[in-house]
């Protein structure tokens, strides 16, 4: 079933609004994942953001790594596709290899680190932990959904 949005007349039914946004799963030959702690709100993520109305999603991935972290990536693939049905983003997460650039802050993260696995799933929230573990796993591309706090069950 479909979810419409209102759009003020009585009985008529609009298309919904979604924003999508791209995330980059950076893996470095170590293993090691690129995390940013966001300013907004203090949590780990990958780094990331709304892709922009004219930007093919590869480019905007480099495009968003590099604002929010100082670090130059190659794009490799797709490897998950992920919805918060709270909010209404679909999230593009394709996995990227550094290519050059320096770790820095930026306005919108406080913090950029290279995590290990176990680190992602110690300090970040399990609705992003699993978009960078998703990457290590050449099974992909997952489609996940999720309400912002939690996965949840998907139907096959």
């Amino acid at each position: 079933m479909l979810l419409y949005m209102s759009n003020g007349s009585a009985g008529a039914k609009s298309t919904p609004l979604h924003s999508v946004s791209v995330a980059g799963a950076v893996v470095r030959d170590d293993g090691r994942l690129l995390a940013i702690r966001r300013a907004d709100n203090g949590t780990w993520e990958l780094p990331g953001g709304v892709l922009e109305l004219t930007e093919a999603p590869e480019a905007g991935v480099a495009r968003e790594v590099l604002e929010e972290t100082g670090i130059q990536v190659e794009v490799d693939e797709l490897t998950g596709v992920y919805k918060n049905t709270t909010r209404g983003i679909v999230a593009l997460v394709f996995r990227c290899k550094p290519s050059g650039g320096t770790e820095r802050t930026s306005d919108e993260s406080t913090a950029v680190d290279w995590l290990t696995p176990a680190e992602v799933e110690e300090r970040m929230a399990e609705v992003y932990a699993i978009r960078l573990l998703d990457a290590l796993d050449e099974n992909g591309p997952h489609v996940r959904s999720h309400d912002g706090r939690r996965l949840l069950e998907t139907s096959a």
